[in-house]
């Protein structure tokens, strides 16, 4: 994927006359210590990041950490003190408030954590404003505004007032306004924070359902991590104006690249998060199909096992055979080791291990982890299992 939007050392002071502070900056102060010493406060301190197109990157910190900060900077609300922001490699601090205005028109859309619905305008009308204000005639602007409308579910509600729709409806609302500008980055500010629990989940599935069909860029900060983790393709934790990890759900929960951060993950629940392919161990018990039984019966010594996995030439799984069957081909002298199989306890790469534990109490030996196409990636066992979340917890 190209890359949609690129921050370079980007550093934002609040305020007027920021020379003093920003020399702190570069010294190494505090934020803290420069806002004692000049009155002056940091909102971001310098950082960096890649934007692909196409994808949900998430910033999440707590309050103050600069998430929202670093936002407004990317559609032109705020200026930078130092560094550049990139959308398209057009440099958003350069331009022109005349040409940034018709620029963020064409290129960003907003969803805001309050919606910011006119209560005298029906839900078709709230969603075609911004067309109207664009001069866009009526008849466009309804059948465009019908279309993001139908677009987040809410068609039957067209003609109702906001006051007949509950939260949840509302931020369809606001999300369809965005929708409708057709732009090709939604730019989302806590969009969901004010909800209660349950629709939030529901909006999170929402987005990731819409995201599938509009292949939208997506920036969305949020403070709440499982939200971060459940929705981001990558995420950047920041914590007093700095980032302190970019990566995906999976690079963040198993390599934290500090204390702050795995800190900041300890109320996880990894099972949730983490999927077979994180823990499912390389190995060794494995046999082609095309190999003997009694090539077999050595590898089952030599790895002290008593099964293995027989996989095809592509390395798929055929199945599974164990020391009883293999010992019989054997004494009767067989050379087809496909005469021993039997149907292997498969699971898809992609399964989180919150799913994974009721299989392994039903199965024998071992789960065979495969990908989409059915390769053998590994494998897991009830043992391995326990072990992997017991390190993570630790951890």
């Amino acid at each position: 994927m190209s890359i949609k939007i690129d921050a370079k050392n980007l550093i934002k002071i609040y305020g007027e006359n920021t020379t003093h502070a920003l020399e702190l900056l570069n010294n190494g102060f505090s934020r803290s210590d420069i806002l004692s010493r000049t009155g002056k406060t940091v909102g971001v301190t310098g950082v960096n990041f890649e934007i692909k197109e196409g994808e949900i990157f998430v910033f999440i910190g707590l309050s103050g950490s600069g998430k929202s900060t670093v936002l407004r900077c990317i559609n032109g609300l705020l200026k930078p003190t130092r560094g550049s922001v990139c959308v398209d490699g057009t440099h958003i601090e350069k331009m022109r408030e005349k040409d940034l205005l018709r620029f963020r028109g064409e290129k960003m859309g907003m969803v805001f954590q309050h919606f910011a619905i006119l209560q005298n305008r029906t839900i078709l009308d709230n969603v075609a404003f911004g067309l109207e204000l664009n001069g866009v005639s009526r008849v466009e602007r309804t059948r465009k505004a019908m279309g993001a409308i139908e677009t987040v579910g809410l068609t039957a509600w067209h003609n109702r007032y906001p006051n007949e729709l509950s939260g949840g409806m509302l931020q369809r609302v606001g999300l369809a306004r965005a929708l409708v500008m057709d732009t090709d980055i939604l730019l989302m500010d806590e969009p969901f924070s004010a909800l209660d629990a349950l629709i939030r989940g529901d909006m999170q599935q929402e987005l990731l359902r819409l995201q599938e069909n509009i292949k939208k860029t997506i920036i969305f900060v949020t403070h709440d991590l499982d939200e971060a983790l459940r929705i981001g393709n990558r995420i950047a934790v920041m914590r007093d104006g700095a980032i302190e990890q970019v990566g995906s759900a999976e690079d963040i929960l198993l390599h934290p690249v500090n204390g702050y951060v795995s800190k900041f993950l300890h109320s996880v629940n990894v099972s949730k998060i983490l999927t077979a392919g994180n823990i499912a161990s390389k190995t060794a018990d494995i046999i082609l199909e095309t190999e003997s039984p009694i090539v077999a019966g050595n590898k089952m010594k030599i790895y002290h096992t008593d099964y293995l996995f027989v996989l095809n030439r592509e390395r798929k799984v055929r199945g599974i055979v164990n020391r009883e069957d293999i010992t019989q081909l054997i004494e009767q002298g067989r050379q087809d080791l496909t005469r021993g199989l039997k149907k292997a306890d498969t699971i898809e790469i992609t399964t989180s291990i919150h799913d994974i534990y009721p299989v392994l109490r039903k199965i024998k030996n071992a789960l065979a982890v495969v990908d989409e196409r059915g390769v053998f990636r590994g494998k897991i066992t009830l043992r391995s299992f326990v072990s992997s979340l017991a390190e993570r917890s630790s951890g």
